[in-house]
């Protein structure tokens, strides 16, 4: 079957990833149903009920031969739910589990799965990134309820023949990206300086364009079929060496210096911050040896570049 005549469902096709990978899949000659949550004059549309254990995907199911499942609850810096555990495993368990079992039952091949490099943990010591085994459960409940998203997706291609791919994704940027990572570039633009001159730590980060290339990869790819893979840029960098690249790419100079860390580490718990600070000086590494080797994948884009890029087009 040539790739002009299968058929992906990509879910959460409006948000900041889906609409990209929905993007990338039409570009590379494959015919995409975009499933959304509003109504749309898209033609490619489809309007899918919510992520829950009860939605009913067999309309949004039919023909298709592959699932991109983008859509998710994401993680939240501050959570206002009364049981943030409870409505994570609604959404980013139960709900796609149930959409995995109709996949399965409407004869779907292979269903791609974007988790979260949250399931290996919150940071990673110098010389020791996360790999795709993991040791025990993650304490965290946004990675805990795609730790369990991920066993069940497993689970269900050992009973119906589905193939399954899991991504574990760091943190992704590209056009239009929020939280966190805006903020910092906002900072850069308006020239703040930061106390991060001498932070020597080791951040993975992942390219929307790397990111879709490599779901362009692992749809067919034969050897992809029930894998899990650590996908991110290489190589990872620090707080610093991210900084200095945004206000290059943004024309704008880096303006850092240098504060003692566990100084700056008691005045953000002071404020309210220390999680925020934790993750601006802390690692977090991923390993994509599996990638490298197995699919003769590597990212296309440097993060350097891709930021260029990304704030080219932007």
């Amino acid at each position: 079957m040539s790739l002009s005549t299968e058929s992906v469902l990509v879910t959460g096709a409006n948000g900041f990833i889906g609409n990209a990978v929905a993007s990338s899949i039409e570009a590379a000659g494959m015919k995409v149903r975009r499933a959304i949550r509003q109504k749309c004059a898209d033609p490619t549309a489809w309007q899918s009920p919510d992520l829950d254990e009860i939605a009913d995907w067999s309309e949004g199911l039919q023909g298709v031969n592959y699932v991109i499942h983008c859509s998710a609850r994401v993680h939240q810096m501050q959570d206002s739910a009364s049981d943030p555990l409870s409505e994570f495993r609604k959404v980013n368990t139960a709900g796609t589990l149930a959409l995995a079992e109709q996949a399965a039952r409407a004869g779907v091949s292979r269903f791609v799965f974007l988790s979260s490099c949250k399931v290996n943990g919150e940071q990673t010591t110098k010389g020791n990134p996360f790999r795709e085994e993991i040791h025990s459960p993650p304490q965290d409940p946004y990675g805990l309820s795609k730790y369990e998203a991920e066993s069940g997706l497993l689970e269900i291609s050992a009973k119906t023949g589905m193939e399954v791919v899991i991504l574990r994704l760091p943190l992704v940027y590209g056009p239009e990206v929020k939280a966190n990572f805006a903020l910092l570039m906002k900072i850069i633009t308006l020239g703040v300086p930061l106390p991060f001159a001498t932070v020597d730590n080791r951040r993975s980060l992942l390219s929307l364009d790397n990111l879709c290339d490599f779901i362009l990869t692992v749809i067919t790819h034969p050897a992809a079929a029930d894998e899990v893979f650590m996908i991110a840029d290489a190589p990872a960098v620090s707080t610093s060496e991210l900084i200095r690249m945004i206000a290059e790419a943004k024309g704008k100079p880096a303006l850092l210096f240098p504060f003692p860390i566990p100084l700056l580490k008691g005045i953000a718990s002071i404020a309210g911050k220390r999680h925020a600070i934790d993750r601006l000086v802390g690692s977090l590494e991923l390993d994509t040896h599996k990638a490298n080797t197995l699919l003769g994948w590597h990212p296309p884009f440097k993060t350097r570049e891709a930021l260029k890029k990304m704030f080219n087009n932007g």
